[in-house]
């Protein structure tokens, strides 16, 4: 049987689209117009994406006994399907761990990041998954180290008011994550659900979203006052979120509910073109 479409549904391409984060440092450091630091950037996240699928078949394989009991799971991915083996997704996974050592050799420093990811997943896959909070945090955190290895690969500083900025909003959508799965399946799909309520999430999420919102506006007054016009736009953005996932029954999936809303994608498009239009003079300069 042909494996190649279950190992590449395996790797998940759809969530690639997270790796973006990676990118914020090249925007906020004014070096997008430098082709040089383009490459550099481009290849880190290229490299955050072999991590992130790595995680994603450890992950699988893992939960593979459980994702077959799964009403939905069992169905949709790829091991629990029988659509990939379990050897071929070992292999899989040598071949990616094989392309991070070679990336050490080009960019040592955003890999070493890359290296604290892969093992704040490892502890997330057999631990801290099934712990209450700290899976929410895990989620965040992982996002942050996104943005880091961003900064290592540009060797640029980043802001600490960029770093609050980004835990917050991941933790939002974090949060949200687990309120859409605890809403739409129970606590079938993860063992940790059943520590959660709906109101709790809720509000797990309200504050991280207003903790990103403050940071944010903190964080553009204190470094780049021009960039106040991008304030209303992330202001839209989550509560065009949060529409989505109150009304469209989006969110479970962040990156499934951002290429499914057309209005929510235009929101983030028109936030970047924003910030690269204020930035634009300094980034020639």
């Amino acid at each position: 049987m042909n494996q190649l479409p279950g190992l590449w549904k395996l790797v998940r391409p759809r969530q690639w689209i997270k790796n973006s984060f990676v990118l914020a440092p090249l925007v906020f450091a004014g070096e997008f117009a430098n082709r040089h630091a383009i490459g550099q950037a481009l290849l880190a996240m290229v490299l955050f994406c072999v991590a992130s699928s790595a995680v994603y078949i450890v992950n699988d394989i893992r939960d593979i006994e459980r994702d077959r009991r799964h009403a939905k799971k069992r169905h949709t991915r790829p091991l629990a399907s029988g659509a990939a083996s379990v050897p071929a997704a070992l292999a899989l996974l040598a071949v990616l761990y094989g392309a991070l050592v070679l990336g050490w050799f080009v960019q040592p420093a955003a890999v070493a990041v890359i290296c604290g990811y892969l093992a704040l997943n490892l502890a997330y896959s057999f631990w801290l998954k099934h712990q209450p909070v700290l899976d929410i945090f895990s989620i965040a955190f992982g996002f942050v180290l996104r943005v880091y290895a961003g900064a290592q690969a540009l060797a640029v500083p980043v802001s600490s008011w960029m770093f609050v900025t980004t835990l917050c909003l991941a933790l939002y959508l974090a949060a949200v994550k687990r309120r859409q799965e605890l809403s739409q399946s129970g606590s079938e799909g993860r063992e940790v659900l059943q520590r959660y309520t709906v109101a709790l999430v809720d509000r797990y999420a309200e504050m991280a979203a207003t903790g990103a919102l403050v940071f944010y506006s903190m964080f553009v007054m204190s470094t780049q006052p021009a960039l106040v016009i991008t304030v209303p736009v992330v202001l839209f953005g989550l509560f065009r979120y949060w529409y989505v996932v109150e009304k469209l029954e989006g969110g479970e999936s962040p990156t499934d509910a951002l290429l499914s809303d057309g209005p929510l994608l235009a929101t983030v498009v028109i936030w970047v073109g924003a910030c690269m239009w204020v930035l634009w003079p300094a980034a020639q300069g």
